[in-house]
Parts: structure tokens; C-alpha cells; sequence
């Protein structure tokens, strides 16, 4: 049986709710996929995975990055801007995608999109 995509109709002010919370806090992208009415939303489960791996990502980054510049306050504040502007893209009800990121993810069947 052919397991059915939602499309944007089918996402409901909870599921932005979370996808936006998820993207802005780890904690509730992680509560997301541990909670079982949640993580069977494919709206949240997608932007609570594609967050932490975005979050994952940036840390890496930023600590590569102040490590060589000895200065992480200004690098800190800009790696905030794009989590909080791809979580008002999900709040808009948007399937958010990530170069590179997004089809890393895909890949290892951890989300999926329509």
C-alpha cells in the first residue's frame, strides 16, 4: 500500500506550530519525534529532522569556524538568522528545503517530503 503524502491543506496550525517551535528550540524538535501522535505527522517529523540536522550542522560549522577566528559572537548571532527565517517559512506552512541538507536526509529515509 502507498503511504500518502499530505499536501499543504492537510497541515494544520499544530503541525506549524511545532515545525516553527522545532526549528527556533531543539527541545521540541526532539520531544517531536519522541512524542507518537507527533512524529506520525509527516509536516512535523520532516521539519523536526531537517532542524536538528541543521542545528548538528551549524554547531559543527560555528566551532570550526570560531576555533580558526578565535571569535564566535558575531558568527553565533548569524547562524541564528537562517534556522529562525526557514522556521517562518514552515510556520507559512512551506515544506522548507535545505541545499545539499535536504537531499541527505531523504536519502536515509528519516523524512520525507511531497
Amino acid at each position: 500500500m502507498e503511504e500518502r503524502i499530505p499536501s499543504s491543506s492537510d497541515i494544520t496550525q499544530d503541525d506549524k506550530l511545532w515545525a516553527i517551535l522545532s526549528w527556533i528550540l531543539w527541545i521540541p524538535a526532539i520531544i517531536a519525534l519522541l512524542m507518537e501522535d507527533k512524529k506520525n505527522r509527516p509536516f512535523i517529523k520532516y521539519n523536526a529532522v531537517m532542524a536538528l540536522a541543521v542545528g548538528i550542522v551549524l554547531s559543527v560549522l560555528i566551532g570550526i569556524i570560531s576555533a580558526v577566528t578565535c571569535g564566535i559572537g558575531a558568527i553565533t548571532a548569524l547562524a541564528w538568522i537562517y534556522p529562525i527565517y526557514l522556521g517562518i517559512k514552515a510556520y507559512q506552512g512551506n515544506w522548507v528545503t535545505v541545499p545539499w541538507l535536504t537531499d541527505f536526509v531523504k536519502t536515509r529515509g528519516w523524512a520525507t517530503t511531497p
